[in-house]
């Protein structure tokens, strides 16, 4: 019997919910996120590419003394006004899309969130001025990507972890030789991230305007010490077992945290539409339509504006989506039918108005709703898609075959 329901009062029912506090929780949805923020940042960074000297380097309409003044004055966080050089500007642009890589893969997913969240952080806050609704987005939630054990499906980590549980289980020996053979090997490429991470560090801490976010980076590089050196050296151990639990609770806290805020989103845009005229008489799409920026489809935008029931249909329809969203989540069928709705109509917008970081963004967050065994599905399905096999290397004997004349 568990110890826990013989527990009388208070105790007993704080007892019982530890363990589903100290669990993580919707670790399916948490990589979907993932994969999805990374994959966005990514193709952010790729089609900015050609124009990012402009938007966040040296050819900026914003300069950089301009731009250190309003950094200074909103506290933000960047390390490109460390220096106007070409190559350091280049040298942050090109980790910032090697860390979404990592990510996107699951690939040491602890420190390429954090590099990630700094990456994109330093290039959108360079020049604030020439963003829109999913840049905002973007950094909200790669604040909150550190915070959540996001690989433990879907990633290299997990597969690497997997692989060493196996290890394990089919290694010879007593119970001591099996906890030290789980971290017998040095993380090589783990140690060396951590240790690189030094000197930028201290470079941010000498920082007025940054010190806040310094204390933060520095609290979670020193984490990141603590896990390494409590799983390596005392696998066993009870600090370990606590330092996995305070792990889930960020998770869990986190992961709360990313639901709570995309229903503020659709909350605030639904209640803001409501105030405005246009809304209220079924109009604003129409209008929306006949704005050069937001046709980059001149004949499918005329298309639709001549349809007077569908705009006025879409019109109204946005406004109670958005508005009904964060009450449905109480219900789960409701719940599902509307998020299968507001992702059909963020594609849509991606498609019809020309904004799809905006629109991909929200995809993705409204991903974080969708039912677990949805997405268990779909990864079974995905993991069954056939690969192309590998080719094995030809052994020492056969090379020498090869290369004899005859």
């Amino acid at each position: 019997m568990n110890r826990s329901t013989l527990l009388p009062g208070p105790a007993g029912r704080l007892a019982r919910l530890l363990p589903a506090v100290t669990t993580v929780r919707a670790p399916y949805q948490a990589a979907v996120l993932r994969i999805g923020l990374a994959a966005v940042c990514l193709a952010f960074l790729l089609r900015e590419w050609p124009h990012r000297h402009v938007l966040y380097g040296n050819r900026s309409p914003l300069s950089s003394d301009l731009a250190r003044i309003l950094v200074e004055e909103e506290g933000s966080l960047t390390v490109l006004l460390w220096s106007d050089g070409q190559l350091w500007f280049e040298t942050v642009y090109a980790l910032a899309m090697a860390a979404a890589v990592a990510v996107l893969l699951g690939w040491r997913t602890r420190t390429a969130s954090v590099l990630l969240m700094v990456g994109l952080l330093s290039l959108e806050n360079r020049n604030n001025l020439v963003g829109d609704g999913g840049d905002n987005v973007l950094r909200i939630m790669v604040i909150y990507l550190v915070f959540l054990r996001c690989a433990e499906v879907w990633s290299l980590d997990a597969r690497r972890a997997r692989r060493r549980r196996d290890g394990e289980e089919g290694a010879d020996g007593g119970e001591e030789e099996t906890a030290r053979g789980s971290w017998a090997a040095f993380d090589i490429p783990g140690l060396v991230l951590w240790a690189l991470a030094v000197a930028p560090l201290v470079t941010l801490t000498g920082h007025d305007s940054t010190r806040g976010w310094a204390v933060v980076l520095w609290i979670l590089w020193a984490g990141h010490a603590v896990w390494y050196a409590a799983g390596r050296w005392f696998p066993r151990h009870e600090a370990r077992a606590v330092l996995d639990a305070a792990a889930s609770m960020l998770h869990n806290s986190a992961m709360l945290v990313v639901a709570a805020q995309v229903c503020l989103i659709y909350a605030t845009a639904g209640w803001y539409k409501i105030q405005g005229s246009r809304w209220q008489e079924g109009s604003a799409l129409y209008y929306a339509l006949h704005l050069d920026y937001f046709a980059p489809w001149p004949a499918l935008s005329g298309f639709l504006a001549s349809q007077t029931l569908l705009v006025l249909a879409l019109t109204y329809g946005t406004v109670i989506v958005q508005v009904a969203f964060p009450f449905t989540l109480f219900h789960r069928r409701l719940k599902n039918v509307l998020l299968a709705v507001m992702i059909v109509e963020h594609l849509g917008i991606a498609v019809v108005l020309g904004i799809p970081f905006l629109s991909l963004s929200m995809v993705v967050c409204d991903a974080v709703f969708l039912p677990t065994g949805l997405l268990v599905a779909l990864g079974a399905r995905c993991a069954r898609i056939p690969l192309p096999a590998r080719v094995p290397a030809p052994r020492a004997a056969d090379r020498a075959t090869a290369a004899t004349p005859g």
